[in-house]
């Protein structure tokens, strides 16, 4: 089946400058939506923006590593709470949006390009244990399927990292699926805490958390 074109109105305003300051404006009245419909499975930003700082605050994290920068929401929420942001950007257009966006925060590095290559450069280059945020699309945008391969080689790029007992969250957990079109997920989580037996993950309002295992 074909992937639905997007609607025009919307196709539209994603094309105008202001757009990622309207889409930071909605975040409140979206989530005051979700409580009102009694919290369906698609949580809103700002539960997300609560999540990235609680495992920030929790493992006493300060560099945020993002995959998939798309319009900037979790830069600008995030901005004030990480001592270096690394952001990483497939599309070149929502890139230098961004990069334009964030010129002015110094601490804040747009990086257009393909995660796949560049998270195990940045490894190399961030000397430190830092929260990765992986939301760059693999449950696809707009209907497409996602590239299959990018998750399993973030995956071990960063748990491979022995120096560093990284912590991750990825978003849209429900959508990691076979080549088949099959949900995986409980085999994700398997297979993670059968080859890392120091970390754990876990699935919590559709974000998977993989954490250190502790004590």
């Amino acid at each position: 089946m074909p992937a639905p074109k997007p609607h025009f109105i919307r196709a539209l305003l994603k094309q105008a400058p202001a757009y990622a300051s309207f889409k930071q404006l909605g975040h409140y009245p979206d989530y005051w939506w979700w409580k009102v419909r009694g919290e369906p499975r698609r949580i809103p930003h700002l539960v997300k923006q609560r999540t990235v700082l609680e495992y920030a605050q929790a493992f006493g994290l300060t560099t945020l590593i993002e995959t998939g920068t798309y319009y900037g929401e979790m830069i600008a929420a995030m901005a004030r709470h990480f001592r270096r942001i690394y952001s990483i950007e497939l599309d070149p257009r929502l890139a230098q949006l961004a990069q334009k966006r964030f010129r002015r925060y110094g601490h804040v590095q747009i990086i257009e390009g393909d995660s796949q290559q560049i998270v195990p450069r940045l490894l190399q280059q961030v000397n430190e244990r830092c929260l990765w945020w992986l939301d760059a699309g693999y449950c696809g945008w707009s209907g497409e399927t996602g590239n299959p391969g990018r998750l399993g080689s973030e995956f071990a790029a960063i748990l491979a990292d022995r120096n560093h007992d990284h912590v991750i969250l990825m978003d849209d957990a429900d959508g990691i699926l076979d080549e088949n079109g099959s949900p995986r997920l409980s085999q994700v989580i398997a297979s993670i805490e059968a080859d890392y037996p120091n970390r754990r993950a876990a699935v919590a309002r559709n974000i998977l958390r993989i954490t250190p295992a502790g004590p």
